[in-house]
């Protein structure tokens, strides 16, 4: 993949910032209505990517339920099943599948699995400075640039933006990587989507936070890093992806996501536990509703994610019976 002129980026950044603007909540999905009267505290303990999405949640939820106090803490997906499996929040956030050795953890110890609901859909962007003129990366480009395994297939290390095609005083520009920790559920979705589960560079600046990593970027002209694209600013640009080198690179869109053409796609999910015996507490319950009805999605195009498909919110629906 090489570089374009500046008016062939200028364009896709456009299309991109289109597509942004045109996402739209199914309108078959139900609009909330309170089924009972709820109150108390709920906790929430995972992904970091997903605090601001429960921030606004709980808020919109506040609407309809003054009395309820909702507590979020976000540090990492990893921390989602150790809360849920000690008892100490209701609601585990993760930008991930949960594992089976986190799965089997809960079971063994309660008798049943957790639930998973999925709650928005994401796509994980790579983003360059917004004045970077690269145009598009393929997976195997992205494993060659952030990955020592280079499992991706790709013939030789990438450490400089010349080996792109860039051209003038960018050519011996050294590439410079920022990603997130290991407790991410976001560095374990690239680990296995774009670097092909091989491992990370050492070069590759941890962030403790989605917003940190797009902050990096931002202020270093040479930056490349990865988050989700609700994190999006004025100063980086996310990349058109390919699968393979060869392949057609896809914008990070709603229709594309939903196409599953963009290779970095995923949902967000609440895991929750309860007891198949019983029925869920009526709190959980009732905030899952709110964050699968009309407004609840609307929330998630607020927050710069992409709502779920009607359909896909009726599964998810009955998840809670």
């Amino acid at each position: 993949m090489h570089a374009r002129s500046l008016a062939a980026v200028a364009a896709v950044v456009m299309a991109a910032g289109a597509h942004a603007q045109v996402v739209k909540v199914d309108a078959a999905i139900p609009a909330y209505q309170r089924a009972q009267a709820v109150s108390g505290n709920l906790n929430s303990v995972g992904s970091d990517t997903m605090n601001n999405l429960l921030t606004y949640w709980a808020e919109g939820f506040a609407k309809s339920h003054p009395t309820v106090k909702v507590q979020i803490e976000g540090k990492g997906s990893s921390t989602a099943p150790t809360a849920l499996l000690a008892g100490t929040a209701q609601l585990g956030p993760m930008s991930r599948e949960m594992k089976d050795s986190e799965m089997e953890s809960i079971e063994a110890k309660l008798g049943y699995p957790p639930i998973q609901i999925s709650a928005a859909l994401d796509v994980l962007a790579v983003y360059v400075h917004k004045d970077n003129p690269v145009a598009s990366l393929s997976l195997p480009e992205v494993d060659a640039i952030f990955s020592k395994s280079r499992k991706g297939g790709f013939p030789n290390e990438l450490t400089l933006w010349g080996q792109l095609g860039l051209k003038g005083e960018w050519a011996k520009k050294p590439m410079s990587l920022y990603g997130r920790n290991s407790a991410s559920g976001t560095y374990g979705f690239f680990k296995d989507h774009a670097l092909f589960k091989g491992d990370y560079k050492d070069t590759v600046k941890e962030q403790p936070g989605s917003a940190s990593v797009v902050q990096g970027v931002s202020s270093d002209l040479a930056g490349i890093g990865y988050s989700g694209i609700g994190y999006r600013t004025s100063g980086v640009r996310p990349l058109p992806l390919a699968a393979t080198v060869k392949g057609q690179a896809y914008e990070p869109s709603y229709e594309n996501a939903l196409a599953k053409t963009y290779p970095l796609s995923r949902h967000l999910y609440i895991y929750v536990v309860r007891d198949p015996r019983t029925p869920m507490d009526a709190l959980t319950r009732e905030f899952l509703r709110f964050v699968l009805s009309r407004e609840g999605q609307e929330i998630v195009v607020k927050d710069g994610f992409l709502p779920l498909p009607a359909a896909v919110v009726a599964e998810e629906l009955k998840k809670l019976d």
